[in-house]
């Protein structure tokens, strides 16, 4: 291996450490790889006129497609698809076809069947687009109206409280401040994770409200 930053390069030299998935160093050293990988593939999206989005967490990539036609969506994501697969096979980078999503959003008040994308062409699969969709611990209907979000973090925060009363009694453990201070630093935070993101002005709130309410 060697190194090689605008004109200099260094000397080769051998590797026999790996780097744990967990380090903090990692996820500088993926972010250096990766980013060149998606430079390219914008250059390439936008002398092809394909109007796709690319955002990135470490080794989760996304594309987003803004359209009125499923059809032309679908297309786009197909081509960006082919693309990708390309250029991650040149960095020798593995692209699992098996965690790969589909997932379509719309405001209209009619049935809804998003077509499936067919990517077994380019090695992929048959991918249906799913009813909820979870990123980064967010979860997602197709209309944002975020039910499943709520539903789900309040549980969780109610399972958390019940589990805090094994941490003390009126004869010991913890005393009822402590108590109060250890709800207010971490179950609250379970319950409104990023919840800027489906607070916001003139959005209904009452079902959302009212199941948190249930703490």
């Amino acid at each position: 291996m060697w190194y090689c930053w605008n004109n200099f390069s260094s000397q080769f030299f051998n590797i026999d450490v790996g780097m744990r998935q967990g380090s903090a160093f990692s996820l500088i050293l993926s972010a250096l790889y990766i980013s060149l990988v998606f430079y390219i593939l914008e250059k390439y999206l936008k002398n092809l006129k394909i109007p796709v989005s690319i955002l990135s967490f470490v080794d989760n990539g996304l594309f987003v497609v803004q359209s009125k036609s499923l059809t032309t969506s679908n297309s786009f994501l197909f081509c960006s698809y082919n693309i990708v697969s390309l250029l991650l096979k040149k960095f020798s980078l593995i692209l699992e076809h098996g965690k790969t999503e589909l997932f379509h959003f719309s405001r209209s008040h009619e049935t809804f069947n998003p077509l499936p994308l067919n990517l077994s062409t380019l090695g992929g699969t048959l991918l249906r687009p799913k009813n909820i969709w979870k990123y980064l611990g967010f979860i997602f209907d197709k209309k944002l109206l975020f039910w499943q979000h709520i539903d789900y973090y309040t549980n969780k925060a109610l399972s958390t409280v019940k589990c805090m009363k094994i941490l003390g009694n009126s004869t010991c453990g913890l005393i009822p401040n402590q108590k109060c201070l250890l709800y207010k630093s971490c179950t609250l935070l379970i319950t409104l994770y990023r919840f800027q993101l489906w607070f916001y002005n003139k959005v209904p709130l009452l079902y959302l409200l009212k199941e948190l309410n249930k703490m």
